[in-house]
């Protein structure tokens, strides 16, 4: 069940690591996997006896509770007088490390387990401690002590395995229309929850109906993202917005189509390698974070958004673990789709002196976590600084492809009005004067020209505005108004443009196709001062 996880563990046991920490909210299921380890003869060669602290009960094993033992000091007496191998599970002795913001270590205790540390190396009998706890909080002296393990989420089969056992002890619970195929999607869109969590949301789609179909998945997937909202650094983003609702970027678009589904058991068949991840930078306004909330749809994964600037803590340690359990989430869920938005500045304190080196760390965490990951996780990251992105994440082999969104073309600019003015022009009263049909749309591109998509979409809102204001039917006049008082980004931000231009030309690919750009570059007032009319290279993917 647990594979490499069983065998790194029973080698720390067996390499008689002393102190061994794992951040866990799953006492039980985590203390059933150390028991299936420290008890057999298979993992360890040696078994151990298992006991289990905690402060209300103190020191027990499954068959006797040891007296006096509920204080720090009794427990470190015993386990240091113990004669037999054993494993020591210690729940929440985190509090003892300065768990909260507000306390400090106790120094006694640090200084005990300290002393402690040559009996466990060394000593005749083999014993080991485990630390689990909800959160990661190690002393300075202990640093060089601990060592770490990342206990997994439940995967599929143990969530099924959990369903099937609620079923059958649930029979009044209606599963008629619920077959293996079924199962295994409520089970898949539980993953990235702990097995209570999973339990809870099973429970909760029971008792709706008092049936149990593939028709709650819905249910399941509203708990799911409440509790990966509770995480504070991961969001679970639902959204509905299709490949349609992007206007222009074809490029990036046929790219995304034609590594759909590279997850699937066809694509083994080719060989084809699972893509790692996409970097969308260019002008902001454009669609990056539009096209990132579209692949969710396109793809039919979910997408889960990192937010690195909530990844930092003020405690000693924490950022770091911060990550690992994000990452842990993501991969959890997969296959899945994690998007960073605006990475640039979750990573703007790497390269600056005045860092303590915690951003490196994170930084370095992220990188290698990205380049050595096995899970079927896309990240899709989107900037709209380049310049302010640290080299290592640009170099090949962290993400498949670079992509760079330009100023709308007018081909672009064309279907970004028809989605706008699809989306919003439906009453006859309000379009009794001007209708949404390809003279009102190539008309309002070509005066829109250097307008960002944002900013288009903007026009088309002004424009109603004033016409509802007016309590009256939409005219043409009311785009030209819109249109004159708006100032466009590609002059306010002209001198940045072109530095991001001159930074895609060799380095990134345009997200624009090849006919949109060329049939445009001519009108391009903005692209005539530099070398090259449009950032990226022009290829045709």
């Amino acid at each position: 069940m647990y594979d490499n996880n069983s065998k790194k563990l029973s080698h720390l046991l067996r390499a008689r690591f002393p102190y061994i920490y794992i951040t866990t909210y799953e006492e039980d299921r985590v203390t059933k996997f150390i028991k299936s380890i420290a008890l057999s003869k298979t993992e360890v060669k040696y078994p151990r006896e298992v006991f289990t602290w905690t402060q209300s009960t103190g020191l027990k094993t499954d068959e006797r509770i040891i007296p006096n033992t509920k204080s720090p000091a009794r427990l470190i007496e015993y386990i240091t007088k113990y004669e037999n191998d054993s494993v020591f599970i210690l729940y929440d002795f985190h509090v003892f490390f300065g768990g909260c913001k507000q306390c400090r270590p106790d120094t006694a205790v640090v200084r005990s387990l300290r002393d402690l540390i040559p009996t466990l190396k060394t000593g005749t009998t083999r014993k080991n401690i485990i630390f689990v706890s909800p959160e990661l909080c190690i002393p300075d002296t202990l640093q060089k002590d601990i060592v770490l393990y990342d206990f997994p989420l439940p995967k599929m089969e143990e969530i099924k395995a959990r369903l099937n056992k609620l079923i059958s002890s649930n029979k009044a619970i209606d599963t008629e229309n619920l077959n293996e195929e079924d199962k295994d999607k409520i089970c898949k869109a539980a993953l990235g929850l702990t097995m209570q969590e999973a339990e809870n949301a099973f429970a909760l789609a029971m008792v709706n109906d008092g049936k149990l179909s593939k028709n709650d998945i819905d249910i399941i997937l509203g708990e799911k993202m409440q509790v990966i909202r509770k995480t504070g650094m991961l969001e679970y983003v639902l959204t509905d917005l299709g490949i349609e609702d992007i206007g222009g970027l074809d490029n990036l678009k046929k790219w995304l189509l034609k590594r759909n589904n590279s997850w699937s058991e066809k694509a083994k068949k080719y060989c084809i390698p699972a893509p790692k991840g996409v970097l969308v930078t260019g002008v902001p306004g454009c669609g990056k974070s539009l096209t990132a909330k579209a692949m969710s749809t396109i793809w039919q994964l979910p997408l889960l958004r990192l937010d690195l600037g909530k990844i930092f803590s003020g405690i000693v340690g924490s950022s770091e673990e911060n990550m690992r359990k994000a990452i842990s989430t993501v991969e959890a869920v997969a296959p899945a789709i994690l998007w960073v938005d605006e990475i640039e500045k979750g990573l703007n304190g790497v390269s600056q002196a005045n860092d303590s080196g915690v951003s490196s760390r994170i930084f370095g965490t992220f990188l290698t976590w990205m380049q050595e990951k096995t899970a079927p996780v896309f990240v899709i990251a989107t900037a709209n600084n380049i310049h302010q992105l640290p080299p290592e994440l640009l170099r090949k082999g962290r993400f498949d492809e670079i992509f760079f969104v330009d100023l709308p073309t007018l081909q672009e600019r064309k279907e970004i009005f028809k989605v706008h003015l699809t989306k919003r022009l439906k009453d006859d009263e309000v379009c009794a004067e001007v209708k949404p049909d390809d003279n009102l749309i190539n008309k309002l591109a070509e005066m829109t020209e250097g307008f960002i998509g944002s900013e288009i979409e903007q026009v088309v809102i002004s424009a109603l505005c004033e016409a509802f204001f007016e309590n009256r039917a939409l005219r043409f006049s009311d785009f030209e108004k819109a249109v004159a008082n708006t100032v466009p980004l590609s002059q306010t931000q002209k001198e940045q443009i072109l530095a991001i231009r001159e930074w895609a030309n060799v380095r990134a690919v345009c997200a624009s196709s090849k006919e949109s750009i060329e049939t445009y570059e001519q009108s391009d007032s903005l692209g005539k001062d530099i070398s090259s009319a449009r950032g990226g290279r022009r290829l045709d993917v």
